[in-house]
């Protein structure tokens, strides 16, 4: 588990410098021994540098790697010598279950590395933050705070099985994680690409309404319709119309 510290640049009206002043801090954790680092996007965004404090106190200057602002995940990437930080093992989140033990870890207000403990409330929760909805969130009632996002979540065994992300800022012991599932395939990206590679199908659709259901004579006013069927795509090879 790392300590993240970002910096803007401002400009100084009357000197017409640069300067830098601090944008924030947040936690991460080491993906894997190449020394790519996890956090949450709204950790480094607007960041023009960011530091990594390892447990040892070390710190590096990180580079990123790759953001995405719809997932709210982005990965750095810091140089670390030979005695290189061991990665956290990767657990799963699909068979996750209501009631079960978890451990949050993070660097809450800048008290570093800080555990709190709790379980799992609700699984596949949705949420609206800044005009945007995120899916799939693991809800938890271990306490986490401002500058816990980006850490890992854990179970009793000490594999990582979400990461911490947002709170309920109306109540108490309401938080969300991403879970690993999900976010693995979105590093995985984001490593190798810099961006998450979206599936390609190759058609293009419309929102069933009450009116379109109605001249299709379907019940309800759920769903969608296939409007064009790209040549040679995939769903054009599966069949679909």
């Amino acid at each position: 588990v790392v300590f993240i510290t970002t910096m803007s640049q401002s400009l100084d009206l009357w000197s017409r410098n640069l300067r830098k002043v601090m944008q924030g801090t947040g936690s991460g954790f080491v993906w894997d021994e190449l020394g790519h680092v996890v956090t949450n996007y709204h950790v480094i965004k607007g960041a023009s540098s960011a530091w990594v404090r390892l447990n040892d106190q070390r710190s590096y200057q990180a580079v990123l790697v790759g953001a995405s602002p719809s997932h709210d995940l982005a990965v750095l990437r810091i140089s670390v010598p030979m005695d290189r930080p061991p990665a956290l093992p990767i657990g799963r989140s699909g068979d996750l279950e209501v009631g079960q033990k978890v451990f949050a870890i993070g660097n809450p207000f800048g008290f570093s590395h800080t555990v709190t403990t709790g379980v799992i409330s609700a699984v596949n929760r949705s949420i609206r933050a800044q005009e945007r909805v995120y899916h799939d969130f693991i809800q938890i009632d271990a306490s986490i705070n401002p500058g816990n996002s980006g850490g890992p979540l854990l179970n009793i065994n000490g594999d990582l099985i979400g990461i911490n992300t947002a709170i309920y800022a109306k109540a108490q012991g309401i938080g969300f994680a991403i879970p690993i599932d999900k976010a693995r395939k979105i590093i995985s990206d984001l490593i190798q690409y810099g961006e998450v590679i979206q599936a390609w199908i190759g058609i293009t659709v419309q929102n069933v309404d009450e009116s379109l259901a109605r001249y299709l004579e379907v019940p309800g006013n759920k769903g969608i319709i296939i409007k064009t069927v790209e040549p040679k795509s995939p769903a054009k090879k599966a069949g679909m119309q």
